[in-house]
Order: C-alpha cells, then sequence, then structure tokens
C-alpha cells in the first residue's frame, strides 16, 4: 500500500480514504497479502487529475461506478470494428477535458447507455471519432451535452429505420454482402441529401413565418 501511494503521489491515510469511499477495487488478496496493480495506479492518477479539474470527490465516485458497469468495448461494438467509423481510446480526465463541467456522472451515464461509450480494462472507448468531435463542436456551441445527446438518442431510431429500409431493399433484390456495401454510399448520399431538404424546409420555413 505505501508503495502505491508513493508511485500516485498520494499519502497512506488518502489511500484508505479512497478505498473506503470504494473509488478504488479492492485489491487482490493471498493470505493476508494485498496485491494492487497498474489498473488501480491508473485509478488512482484519475482521481488526482479529476480533483485538479474541481470535480467532487462525490462526482468522482459516481463518475467510477458508471464506468464500472459501462458496457466492455467488445460488447458495444458487436460484430466486429466498425467499417468506417474510428474508435476513439480515451482516459476518465482526457474526456473531461473535451466537455468541462459537461462530463457529469447523468451525462455520462447516459452516453455509456446510448452506446457512444464504452470500457476496455482502464481505459474509455467513443465508437465513432466524428460524434465525438460533433458531439464537442456542439457543447462549444453553448448546447448542452444533455439536449446534444437527447438529439443522439432520436437520430439512433431513425438512422436504424433508414438502415432497415436499405438492408429489405438489398434482401428483396437478392444482392450479396459485397453488392451492399458497393452500393452502401449510395444509400448515404440519399440520407444525406433528403436530410439536407428536410433542413432546408423547416430552417427558411421557420425565417418565413
Amino acid at each position: 500500500m505505501e508503495e502505491l501511494a508513493r508511485k500516485a503521489g498520494i499519502t497512506v491515510r488518502t489511500l484508505r480514504f479512497y478505498r473506503e469511499r470504494k473509488l478504488i477495487h479492492p485489491p487482490r488478496r493471498e493470505g493476508r497479502i494485498a496485491w494492487y496493480d497498474d489498473t488501480h495506479l491508473a485509478r488512482l492518477r484519475t482521481i488526482s487529475a479529476l480533483l485538479e479539474r474541481g470535480h467532487t470527490l462525490s462526482g468522482i465516485a459516481e463518475l467510477a461506478e458508471a464506468f464500472d458497469h459501462g458496457r466492455d468495448v467488445g460488447e458495444l461494438l458487436g460484430l466486429g470494428a466498425p467499417s468506417e467509423e474510428t474508435p476513439v481510446r480515451l482516459t476518465p480526465e482526457a474526456l473531461a477535458d473535451v466537455f468541462g463541467d459537461q462530463a457529469t456522472p447523468e451525462n455520462l451515464s447516459a452516453a455509456l447507455e446510448l452506446g457512444y461509450l464504452g470500457t476496455d480494462g482502464g481505459e474509455i472507448v467513443h465508437v465513432s471519432r466524428r460524434l465525438l468531435d460533433v458531439s464537442a463542436a456542439l457543447v462549444r456551441e453553448g448546447i448542452p451535452l444533455a439536449d446534444v445527446l437527447a438529439a443522439a438518442r432520436r437520430v439512433r431510431e431513425h438512422a436504424e429505420a433508414l438502415a432497415e429500409v436499405f438492408a429489405d431493399m438489398m434482401t428483396a433484390h437478392r444482392r450479396t454482402p459485397e453488392d451492399a456495401q458497393r452500393l452502401r454510399p449510395l444509400a448515404k448520399s440519399v440520407v444525406e441529401a433528403e436530410l439536407s431538404l428536410a433542413l432546408d424546409r423547416r430552417l427558411l420555413g421557420d425565417q418565413r413565418s
């Protein structure tokens, strides 16, 4: 315990306090010997980094619980890595840097539930660099992250329905998986064009009224 506290730059008393608050996992025990590993050290460094960023211990405990109960990245990605999206590996403190005070336990729990975030050991994995960048940009524009995630949930529902339309069309015309991959850009172009036209109708209509 003394060695772990020294590496983490904290006192043994603080380490015991964190353990009592369940901010770190219990050590592996062999008889009367407690073994701490690199995952404990990483968690302690994360706690220190989040405290420096203004998070409270109670908030950090809620964040830790959310991540501990988050889906494993393998489960999150399902059949494998996305064919076009690039997953992003982040530390909890890096995620806090991206979203600032919007990185609340409630928002991160919502992102975990939505499937934007997964866990891989001591790391957090966001399923899509593009979605992460867009979410961060919207927050910088003054839109609360909670509203961004609520909108993302609605978009996900519509995206699943659109994917089903195109998948059914491929099946109806007995297209092979290779055909489907070749025609995939056409499906995306249709959705992008229709969304652009819908935005014109909605936004220009609002301006005229």
